[in-house]
């Protein structure tokens, strides 16, 4: 009689050996972002050193940042140009404001006398310019400007404390083009002369702030 193996042993065996093979097969690494659709990285994990982000993506904007500041702006806030225009001086001719260069060099040892004399009223300043041979400008109650080119007046209004206030000194303007002026101040810290265009508003001498 012969004899053979059982045939369950043998259908055991290879049932173990099938699912060997499996497991093993489901336990191959795969190096991270080594084939599409690889899982992202988990929150708070930061990315390798020279990472770059990926395509079609942005960064995020800084804090704080604006997203309407404009190309020149001072300080980055909105409008900034568009409100400031009135303080903006025009354009002037080449041989208009050498021009005006050359009055400036007439009226800056005037003004530096005066403040070294400490005489810096505006009917002093008047007196010592108008001996320039300068005619004053005069306006009218409507408005209308009258006679020469020269404009003296006191200094701008500042607020301090809880109101206005008129400092001590006098602002000075002489137009030399329609389109050049020589303007400045003297008071008791400092003096200015210079040249500068023509204000939207204001003509020669410069506005104030807080337009």
């Amino acid at each position: 009689m012969s004899t053979s193996m059982p045939v369950r042993p043998l259908r055991l065996v290879a049932v173990t050996l099938a699912v060997v093979a499996a497991v093993g097969a489901c336990g191959d690494l795969h190096a991270p972002g080594s084939r599409s659709g690889a899982a992202p990285s988990p929150p708070g994990a930061s990315s390798p050193p020279g990472a770059s982000p990926p395509s079609g993506s942005s960064s995020p904007s800084a804090p704080g940042a604006s997203p309407y500041v404009e190309p020149g702006a001072g300080d980055g806030a909105p409008h900034y140009n568009e409100n400031n225009a009135y303080r903006r001086e025009g354009d002037m001719a080449p041989a208009h404001a050498k021009d005006a260069g050359r009055e400036a060099a007439r009226i800056r040892p005037v003004i530096e006398r005066l403040w070294e004399q400490r005489k810096w009223d505006p009917a002093a300043v008047r007196t010592a310019l108008l001996r320039l041979g300068y005619e004053e400008e005069r306006v009218t109650q409507d408005g209308k400007r009258l006679g020469g080119t020269l404009t003296v007046t006191q200094m701008s209004p500042r607020w301090k404390d809880d109101g206005y206030v008129t400092p001590e000194g006098t602002r000075v303007a002489l137009r030399v083009h329609d389109d050049a002026c020589v303007s400045g101040f003297v008071q008791k810290s400092n003096f200015e002369v210079r040249v500068n265009g023509l204000y939207p508003e204001t003509g020669c001498l410069e506005p104030p702030y807080g337009h």
